[in-house]
C-alpha cells in the first residue's frame, strides 16, 4: 500500500505536492470513487484516474551503473556535459538517477 499521492507523482503526472492539491480538489478518483482528503492508501489494484483519465503504473526496472568520472548524475545538462541518460538510450521508462555526494 502506497499514499495516493505518491503513486500519482511516480506515474509522472505532477510532483506529490501538487498531486495532493489535486486530490483536495477533488480531481482524483479511486475505483470510480472521488478522494478528497490527504493520507489514502492504494493498492496495485486500484484503479485510479486523474480528471477522469487513468493513470499507468510502471513496474520499476532497476539498472547499477558505475559512472563514468565527468559523467553527472542527471537526466539532462545545460551546459552540454555526459549524463547518465546518454548511456540508457533503450530504456523508454521514466528514469530516475540518484546522484552521490561530491
Amino acid at each position: 500500500m502506497e499514499r495516493l499521492q505518491k503513486v500519482i507523482a511516480q506515474a509522472g503526472i505532477t510532483s506529490r505536492r501538487k498531486a495532493e492539491q489535486l486530490i483536495i480538489d477533488g480531481r482524483v478518483q479511486v475505483n470510480g470513487r472521488a478522494v478528497t482528503e490527504l493520507g489514502v492508501k492504494v493498492s496495485g489494484r486500484d484503479r485510479i484516474a486523474v480528471d477522469g483519465v487513468p493513470i499507468d503504473r510502471e513496474e520499476p526496472v532497476y539498472f547499477f551503473f558505475y559512472k563514468p568520472v565527468g559523467v553527472i548524475s542527471s537526466v539532462k545538462d545545460d551546459r552540454n556535459r555526459k549524463v547518465v541518460t546518454d548511456f540508457f538510450p533503450h530504456v523508454s521508462q521514466r528514469a530516475h538517477f540518484p546522484g552521490r555526494p561530491s
